[in-house]
């Protein structure tokens, strides 16, 4: 079941721009172990749909999978072979605005190994490059 928000005040948004580094959200916060997005961009409830199922069915119900996103932003779209004009569409799908440094996804109460072979499945089905982080103890 692809990810989206239960009610919103506003049916569709504007695009918007992704301007600069993520601020927030940006370290390993719940687990051990976390997938980093390096790029900017979109990612859709179904995509990160595909991450967990892929990390959970890798670890077969070891250890707890965090997922650090939510698709808050709906993206519209006309209907195919449909003139300009008439307005804009209706609401397509959701999606989760990331910057670079956004934590996408985490992983706890399994070792490294494991933990580095679950987020790189989880890596393939995502849009953009991502890499593996360790949490800093002690800071």
């Amino acid at each position: 079941m692809a990810l989206l928000p239960k009610r919103v005040k506003y049916r569709k948004s504007q695009r918007g721009k992704l301007r600069g580094n993520a601020t927030r959200g940006n370290t390993v916060a719940y687990g051990e172990f976390g997938l980093q997005v390096l790029a900017a961009g979109w990612i859709t409830g179904r995509q990160i749909e595909a991450g967990r199922v892929a990390a959970t069915h890798f670890l077969r119900r070891e250890g707890k999978v965090y997922i650090r996103i939510f698709p808050h932003k709906p993206v519209s779209s006309k209907p195919l072979e449909t003139r300009m004009g008439k307005g804009k569409g209706d609401p397509d799908h959701w999606v989760a605005c990331v910057r670079p440094g956004t934590m996408l996804f985490e992983i706890g109460g399994v070792d490294e190994n494991m933990a580095r072979q679950a987020l790189m499945r989880v890596a393939s089905k995502m849009p953009y490059r991502v890499r593996f982080v360790v949490r800093r103890h002690g800071l």
